[in-house]
């Protein structure tokens, strides 16, 4: 007998993703490998990302101007690239600053698996990501998502609330029959807070057991 707490119907049709650390390797994983590649400063560059990404970041840092496409990647790069140092004294090429950071941020097939069978069965699948360039597989996009919703494309970032009204908007279903993954906790309860059901992601398995308790099952 199964779990008589589990919901027999779906209570959502739509399932939303984000990009970097849901969709991918963990984030720790792929800039760990970038930071032991060019040997840079783990403090200063943990400093850096709280004062450019944490709840109290100062209102159109560098990070939030490039999420919605005010700084270009060059741009971005430069401004980054002055303010980490490396334990070897080396200085920090700029140029590709962002790909190099992003090269291991290889797809997690087991996600890559997850969506593909939600959209096989039916789903609504869509894609709601803050972007720090264009760097996505766009193939692996166009096969997984009916809906792409990219920060730097619409100038809005996670987690301002009209970027998830938007992202409702383009699915064209109600907020409560969509569900939304993210491995940030502000951006899951923004999600949250326009009425989503929203967690947040750790692995593959555990989405998949979060999504059991709305009725999907992949």
């Amino acid at each position: 007998m199964g779990d008589t707490t589990l919901p027999e119907q779906p209570l959502v049709d739509a399932l939303v993703f984000d990009w970097g650390g849901v969709m991918t390797v963990s984030v720790p994983e792929f800039v760990g490998a970038w930071l032991r590649a060019e040997a840079i400063d783990r403090e200063v560059y943990g400093r850096i990302m709280r004062e450019w990404l944490s709840r109290d970041a100062v209102p159109d840092n560098p990070v939030f101007r490039l999420e919605t496409g005010e700084l270009t990647v060059p741009e971005f790069e430069r401004l980054l690239a002055a303010e980490l140092i490396t334990t070897t004294g080396a200085k920090i090429d700029e140029n590709g600053l962002l790909k190099r950071m992003f090269g291991g941020a290889a797809p997690d097939p087991a996600m890559v698996e997850l969506v593909r069978k939600a959209r096989a069965a039916g789903l609504h699948t869509a894609l709601l990501s803050n972007s720090w360039g264009e760097g996505y597989p766009k193939d692996l996009l166009i096969e997984l998502f009916d809906t792409v919703v990219i920060s730097g494309r619409i100038g809005l970032r996670k987690p301002d609330e009209r970027i998830y009204r938007h992202t409702i908007d383009q699915i064209g279903l109600p907020a409560e029959r969509s569900v939304f993954f993210d491995d940030a906790p502000v951006n899951v309860e923004a999600a949250q807070a326009v009425g989503m059901h929203a967690f947040r992601h750790t692995t593959a398995d555990d989405t998949r057991a979060n999504l059991a308790t709305l009725g999907v099952t992949l």
